[in-house]
């Protein structure tokens, strides 16, 4: 019987104790289990050259369409469509290649992805001929239904193998290889394959880009058949022990349906897709736009492309940087997303002067915030659908960037030949306003970084609860 509040409350704080105890028992099993591995960087280096193989052949065509519809004899409209087609095949694809990667793991995925990339890659190395052009996009098809396993991972592969400290900047690294790629893209094939009448000069140089490519993209290939792993022994990170070590993280087909219920990340997906279906259009049509004003200047818009990409590159590592070391993920996001904005206008009022120097300056800052977002994107993401794989949160941001780079690049593709740039370039300014509009309205709730810190241990807080 009890006979004072001292025995009456004894039960109670002797429950608390226990929980806590258990509590505390679970925090430091998952603290002892949490490990580094060097091998980390490795797995990274190869998604980042499997990534770059990839983006490679999205732009290379675009960037010497000119040349390329004098070769295959075909509108250059019809050339676009070898970017257009890893829009296309990405929206129905993605869900069973998420499906695919929840259930087969992340090395399957990047496996297949890689295979059919190296494939894809042989493919073309036959359609070297004034007729060859349905070869080409048959081997373009491959590659670009390849790149579902690609877009969606480095949010993954950071989660997997990096520390909560490591994980913003393992990120934008991993977009940091699909951004060289698209660079090398824009650079080396009008060095490459000349824009000359004689045939034979351009059949030259078209031998040496495909099976240049198809070489590397077997050399990958095989790199990845032996050296990547699915995961490393031990977990990297508190919030991935946590997901390890619970059933936090539901099916497949729950997670998608939890993602739709979450209206923060919704928004999100909205304004990813249309900053970064502005930059699929404007890297689309860049060739057209520079060529229009300057003509014969295919290796300064190959060049200005590659300045876009790596002012892109290193704004995906400084705003990796700042997210680690600040957690400010909406503010980050906003700025970033309003100075692309800038960047955009900036670029449709100096495009019609004709002068490549300022134009490569314009380019470089455009560049710089719109293409430094991919990450920021990928990253905010994981935080506001924790625990929910990173793979599914950002495998949806990208097909949203599909859908509306299939929108913005037909749409600028009709306007520019109607009305011209600037008509297509006003429209994509004021399709970026309102993305940065909607992003403020985008609620900071970081759950993956609040499940990444360790909880208070002191006597006081422990009783706290109770």
């Amino acid at each position: 019987m009890l006979t004072s509040p001292h025995d009456a409350t004894f039960p109670l704080m002797s429950l608390c104790h226990l929980l806590q105890a258990a509590s505390d028992t679970m925090e430091t099993k998952m603290e002892e289990n949490t490990r580094l591995y060097r091998s980390r960087f490795l797995m990274l280096f190869l998604f980042v050259a499997y990534s770059m193989s990839s983006a490679f052949q999205w732009i290379e065509y675009s960037i010497i369409s000119n040349i390329l519809s004098k070769y295959y004899q075909v509108p250059e409209f019809d050339i676009s469509w070898t970017s257009m087609v890893y829009m296309i095949f990405y929206i129905p694809l993605i869900v069973p290649a998420n499906w695919i990667l929840e259930k087969k793991g992340l090395r399957f995925a990047v496996l297949l992805g890689s295979f059919g990339t190296c494939l894809g890659s042989w493919i073309k190395c036959a359609s070297v001929s004034p007729n060859g052009f349905p070869i080409t996009m048959t081997g373009q098809s491959v590659v670009a239904a390849s790149q579902v396993f690609i877009l969606g991972i480095p949010s993954q592969l950071a989660g997997v193998w990096f520390s909560a400290n490591e994980v913003s900047r393992a990120c934008a690294v991993g977009v940091f290889g699909n951004q060289f790629g698209i660079a090398l893209g824009f650079l080396l094939p009008p060095i490459i394959v000349p824009n000359s009448t004689n045939l034979e000069s351009v059949e030259r140089g078209l031998h040496i880009l495909f099976y240049t490519v198809a070489a590397i993209t077997t050399v990958i290939f095989l790199s990845i058949v032996f050296l990547f792993k699915e995961k490393p022994p031990h977990p990297p990170s508190r919030a991935q022990a946590a997901i390890l070590n619970s059933d936090s993280r539901g099916s497949y087909w729950s997670s998608i349906w939890k993602l739709c219920r979450n209206l923060h990340y919704m928004l999100l997906l909205v304004t990813y897709g249309i900053n970064v279906g502005v930059f699929y259009a404007i890297s689309t049509f860049l060739n057209q736009m520079i060529l229009y004003y300057n003509k014969g200047a295919e290796e300064s818009a190959g060049l200005m492309g590659l300045t876009i990409v790596i002012s892109g590159m290193v704004g995906s590592v400084v705003c990796g940087i700042v997210l680690d070391k600040t957690h400010r993920f909406k503010e980050t996001t906003l700025a970033v997303y309003i100075l692309s904005t800038l960047g955009m206008i900036t670029f449709t009022v100096v495009l019609p002067y004709g002068h490549i120097l300022p134009m490569f300056f314009v380019s470089s800052l455009l560049g710089f915030f719109m293409t430094g977002y991919l990450p920021l994107g990928f990253e905010f993401a994981a935080e506001i659908t924790y625990p929910e794989a990173e793979a599914t949160s950002s495998g949806f941001l990208n097909a949203s960037a599909q859908v509306f780079g299939i929108i913005f690049t037909a749409g600028s593709g009709a306007l520019l030949e109607k009305y011209g740039d600037k008509a297509s370039n006003i429209s994509l300014s004021v399709t970026l306003v309102i993305g940065a509009i909607i992003t403020a309205f985008i609620k900071s709730d970081l759950r993956r970084y609040k499940a990444s810190q360790i909880p208070p241990t002191s006597d006081s807080d422990k009783l706290s609860p109770c």
